[in-house]
């Protein structure tokens, strides 16, 4: 079963496409990778999926209903289907890590029970490992921990799909590893739909299902991570040499 369909979808700013004309259908319960250089267009393609950034022409359709981006009850709909890691955690430093992670459930479900409220929170934070840091402020966190704390808040109202923008970047390679862990083991005992752009190689090897690789506006690769590993494609040969290179 297909959780998230694009088709004929053409992205952009000001009227100017960055992206044309994709088509491509994401199975549910699986982890998907999307990679491709610098100003590709990646984090252009995650902003229009999560509703943040209405297509230029195509459609969008997210657990079988199609995203209507001038109505904002469908996106009220799509928000409360989906949750996002954002590159720089985007945690709010005037709040502690507990009301940052409630703030998605004040948002959407004003008037819910503390009780409830708190329940669903301690659920998350136990989760990822920071239930012991919940009333520390951002600042105090490592960036690490600012990344699980990020991905706590993006789980907290148990979305069909969670779409994350280079959870890896600035992190060592062991916590980004950790972060790798985490991500595994939703997808695995939740069967989570992952949704992740990265140029992490060891995390693309490690993680991905599926690989969506984007190359001069348009969908170049897309395919399971064993079949672009042993494919012959020149860009990817390219692609995955300059990362290898990069990291050492």
């Amino acid at each position: 079963m297909d959780i998230i369909r694009v088709e004929n979808l053409s992205v952009g700013y000001g009227g100017a496409a960055v992206l044309r004309e994709l088509s491509f259908a994401v199975p549910a319960g699986e982890i998907t990778a999307v990679i491709g250089k610098s100003g590709c267009g990646k984090s252009t393609l995650l902003k229009t999926l999560i509703g943040l950034n209405p297509p230029l022409s195509g459609e969008v359709t997210v657990s079988g209903e199609t995203i209507d981006f001038s109505s904002e009850a469908s996106l009220q709909k799509l928000f409360r289907k989906i949750g996002v890691l954002y590159q720089n955690s985007a945690l709010l430093n005037s709040l502690n890590l507990y009301d940052n992670v409630a703030l998605p459930i004040r948002m959407h479900f004003r008037g819910l029970p503390a009780q409830v409220e708190e329940q669903m929170v301690t659920k998350r934070l136990s989760q990822v490992d920071l239930l012991h840091t919940r009333g520390k402020f951002p600042a105090e966190l490592s960036g690490g921990m600012k990344k699980r704390g990020a991905l706590a808040r993006a789980l907290v109202l148990s979305p069909d799909i969670i779409f994350c923008d280079e959870p890896s970047a600035g992190l060592d390679p062991l916590t980004s590893a950790e972060i790798d862990d985490l991500l595994l083991h939703l997808n695995q005992e939740l069967r989570m739909t992952i949704i992740v752009v990265t140029h992490e190689l060891r995390s693309i090897e490690r993680i991905a299902d599926r690989v969506l690789a984007l190359h001069e506006g348009r969908v170049h690769f897309w395919g399971s991570r064993e079949d672009m590993l042993s494919s012959r494609n020149h860009f990817l040969d390219r692609f995955f040499l300059k990362v290898a290179t990069n990291d050492h």
